[in-house]
């Protein structure tokens, strides 16, 4: 399952190949209230086909209109913005005076879109660099926190994996897990040492790996762009992994339990000579309550809390997990692995 953004890539190289003329539309700056973010990305084909999205829907149709009665004519990028007056914001499903500004680039072999998917594929963090006046694109390796940027005429993007997630046992919640967060923008490795949990798994674009948990997370450095989340129940494989990312600059570690189960887990953690700071750090029982049953429907929980924590949303707007919520003595655990 792909991310929004590399679809519209691969799309858009695929059309290149056809030899289709096609553009790439980036939302750069917005005002007020807007439907999609900065950074936001689009792709037309000469024939009004689209791929992605940079608005709730009418700017794509207008978009859609004006190729499919103009045609693709630029040469050259070119800046263009919806919503400037109370009307055109109105009839663009732009709320409050909202305003949107967006690059139109025509792509061409020389875009580097190839390229760019190529070191995307080797799991490369990219800063792709578009120079408005002349439609000339570089790309360069990126920082770990960049972000978009337009200064001098030049329209600074970022590609690949800006956020990881490294996911604890390779059961059935594992899999619906990687599979959505691959398509928030998450590099997913999968971690499980007991060949009779991996030997079935074929996820495309997943690593998966056998090593110690421990050990794959201290390899792996976890910085404030990192997530860790144990799913196997199984002390001797999630204690020693979260002792370690407690420890670490991770955004985020959770466990897979009950209450209860959660409460002992802390108790043999804190034999590890972890503070009360970084036990305090640990989210479990994992996810948000939303009723989940499912491992579907338990994986969307456990990354409406991950994203909620990613996006700095108070812990005291976050509704807990219904397993949080039970008398300690309780034993709840809702997961099927």
């Amino acid at each position: 399952m792909d991310s929004i953004d590399l679809e519209v890539l691969k799309t858009a190289s695929a059309w290149i190949a056809a030899g289709r003329r096609c553009e790439l539309i980036t939302v750069i700056k917005t005002w007020g209230s807007s439907p999609r973010p900065i950074g936001a990305t689009l792709a037309i084909c000469d024939d009004g086909r689209v791929v992605g999205s940079v608005s709730g829907g009418c700017i794509e149709d207008d978009l859609i209109e004006r190729v499919r009665r103009l045609g693709i004519t630029r040469t050259i990028p070119e800046v263009v913005s919806y919503g400037i007056s109370a009307d055109e914001a109105h009839r663009f499903g732009l709320p409050c005076g909202g305003t949107i500004e967006l690059a139109i680039e025509p792509l061409s072999s020389a875009s580097a879109i190839d390229e760019l998917l190529a070191r995307l594929e080797a799991h490369e963090l990219l800063a792709r660099r578009l120079d408005l006046s002349t439609g000339a694109v570089t790309l360069t390796a990126a920082q770990a926190g960049a972000v978009q940027l337009l200064a001098d005429g030049v329209l600074t993007t970022v590609h690949g994996p800006r956020w990881r997630l490294f996911i604890i046992g390779a059961g059935q919640l594992s899999r619906f897990l990687a599979q959505i967060a691959t398509a928030m923008d998450y590099y997913v490795t999968v971690c499980d040492p007991r060949e009779e949990y991996r030997s079935g798994w074929n996820l495309a674009g997943v690593q998966l790996v056998h090593m110690m948990p421990d050990d794959l997370v201290l390899e792996s450095r976890l910085d404030h762009r990192s997530a860790v989340v144990a799913l196997t129940h199984d002390p001797k494989l999630d204690d020693l992994a979260l002792m370690e990312a407690l420890k670490s600059d991770a955004f985020y570690v959770g466990a897979i339990g009950s209450r209860l189960n959660n409460a002992k887990r802390r108790e043999r953690l804190r034999e590890f000579d972890l503070t009360d700071d970084q036990l305090a750090r640990l989210h479990g029982p994992i996810g948000l309550y939303i009723g989940s049953k499912t491992p579907s429907e338990i994986a969307i929980s456990i990354l409406a809390q991950l994203t909620a924590v990613k996006n700095g949303v108070p812990a005291e707007l976050q509704v807990r997990h219904a397993a949080a919520l039970e008398p300690a003595g309780t034993e709840v655990c809702a997961v099927a692995r």
